[in-house]
């Protein structure tokens, strides 16, 4: 009893620590997020992804798509669409989206984006969230039948028919899911992935996938419990997309806690998945890029999946790393254990890490800590805040480059990519070479 009460004390605080860093994984307002700044890539003009028709016309919804397994609103809640409570099916739909109290044309929506120093912010919300029912997949002999349409496979074949339309008419024939971190409400994943995709041009597909995190200070623990409570959901979810949609690569980017989701996930499939080779794994589920932020997940037990076979289920697997990152220097302090997502320092890993990186080609670290705004606020959320950070992964997820052909560049044989001091420079100069119809020219014979 005694020793109980002395420990407290000492736990208290750094759990308390923990809850205000990784509060920048939150919005500071429940339903609203100011539009990230334009990533470099973009801003500049190397890369013309936003041309001068109006994309958003022709998407055969009215928004995006969402995933989620939060418990629906009632009647008298704060929630408007969907409550911080674990609603244990998945549920699909569509939300709309509006910059608050302002309306634009695509041309001047096109300008404002892609400036990159913007005198006025633009807050983004979520105006209206449009379910269109309960994925079967996800039932469960634990839950009531109730919960189910009258027809159960409706909602998955009009969620797979609005995917497959969108893709008809996009060059790029993938599916992007967005996976948040701690402490957010429904839209804020709708809100982040709807920026990652107008980047994006609003080619291919964009799905955000929305977990029970709860926005409570002291929901950290019960978050991560709930993040690996969701891993089953998602698991299930990007089955379903590989089985029903005409997707070319199911790619992941997931934040923070939102990487523990995903990682269990991944595990799991690689288990259930062990007596097939990677080829076969990936003909089945068709993952491309998964993309690990700001990682909030135990380095070692990562290291345990990989040799469970984890890496035989994605195309390739990038962790962005970062030693200005406070919110997850105070996680390690908790855990005592070192965060994937913290910088890899070549004493701590050593040379047998070193050597598993060099020769497995489809894992990548970088380390984001030079890079341009990564120590933002609290150093946790640079994947938005960076301009060179978010060049980098949305180059990446559309063309599918090599950390070399993106202009990251490694220092000696330590083989963690990192971001040179003339990055803009290098990037803009091996995209021209890596793929010369971006700047309008011809392809080298």
């Amino acid at each position: 009893m005694t020793l109980t009460l002395l420990r407290k004390p000492l736990w208290l605080p750094l759990i308390v620590l923990t809850m205000a860093a990784l509060a920048g994984c939150a919005s500071n307002k429940p339903y609203q997020i100011t539009l990230m700044p334009a990533p470099d890539v973009f801003a500049d003009g190397t890369v013309e992804l936003l041309g001068e028709e109006d994309p958003i016309e022709s998407i055969p919804y009215d928004g995006i798509l969402y995933a989620t397994d939060r418990e629906p609103a009632k009647e008298g809640d704060k929630a408007r669409y969907y409550r911080n409570e674990r609603g244990h099916v998945l549920r699909v739909g569509v939300a709309s989206i509006e910059v608050k109290d302002q309306e634009f044309t695509w041309e001047e929506a096109r300008r404002i984006s892609l400036l990159k120093n913007r005198s006025n912010k633009y807050p983004l919300r979520v105006t209206k969230a449009s379910e269109i029912g309960v994925l079967k997949d996800s039932f469960n002999t634990f839950i009531e039948p109730e919960v189910l349409d009258p027809d159960p496979e409706r909602p998955a074949r009009e969620f797979a028919a609005m995917i497959d339309a969108k893709l008809a008419q996009s060059e790029n024939k993938d599916i992007y899911i967005y996976l948040h971190g701690y402490k957010v409400v429904f839209d804020n994943p709708i809100l982040v992935a709807a920026e990652l995709w107008h980047f994006l041009g609003y080619d291919g597909v964009f799905i955000a996938y929305s977990w029970p995190s709860t926005p409570k200070t002291l929901a950290y623990v019960s978050d991560l419990e709930t993040a690996a409570y969701a891993a089953r959901n998602l698991r299930l979810f990007l089955r379903y997309l590989a089985r029903e949609t005409q997707a070319e690569r199911i790619h992941i980017v997931a934040y923070s806690a939102g990487t523990r989701v995903a990682i269990t996930a991944l595990a799991q499939l690689a288990l259930m998945n062990a007596a097939i080779d990677r080829q076969a794994i990936q003909e089945r589920l068709r993952l491309g890029h998964i993309i690990l932020v700001g990682s909030d997940f135990d380095i070692s037990l990562f290291g345990g999946y990989i040799v469970d076979g984890l890496m035989k289920v994605p195309g390739d697997l990038a962790i962005y790393t970062s030693k200005s990152d406070k919110a997850l220097g105070v996680s390690r302090k908790v855990f005592a254990r070192q965060r994937l997502g913290q910088t890899w320092d070549k004493e701590e890993m050593g040379e047998i890490v070193a050597d598993y990186l060099r020769r497995t080609d489809n894992l990548t670290v970088i380390d984001v800590s030079d890079a341009e705004q990564a120590d933002a606020g609290n150093g946790h959320a640079y994947f938005r805040k960076s301009p060179w950070a978010s060049s980098d992964i949305l180059i990446s997820l559309k063309y599918g480059l090599e950390p070399g052909e993106r202009g990251l560049v490694t220092h000696g044989d330590w083989p963690v990519w990192q971001f040179p001091e003339d990055y803009p420079r290098r990037l803009k100069a091996t995209l021209k070479s890596a793929n010369p119809a971006l700047f309008g020219e011809p392809a080298a014979d």
